[in-house]
């Protein structure tokens, strides 16, 4: 569930197919986000699943995986 919605926002977000976002996708690597689409991603993901992502934890959110897990932790 988590990760079909994280896909189908970072679709969104980047311009890209959702089949490009795999939970092994680093997003400056693979998906080619810059700093100003990780600041959009990380603002839908605080307000589609109601969570509060701290800025020192941005920086460890390097993966889709990595976003899909943080998230679990904390709903």
């Amino acid at each position: 569930m988590i990760l079909e919605k994280l896909q189908e926002i970072i679709a969104e977000k980047l311009g890209i197919e959702e089949a490009e976002v795999t939970l092994e996708s680093d997003f400056k690597d693979d998906l080619d986000a810059d700093s100003l689409d990780l600041f959009e991603i990380i603002m839908a993901l605080e307000e589609e699943f109601g969570v509060s992502i701290a800025n020192d934890d941005v920086e460890k959110i390097k993966t889709v995986e990595d976003a899909v897990k943080y998230i679990e932790e904390r709903q």
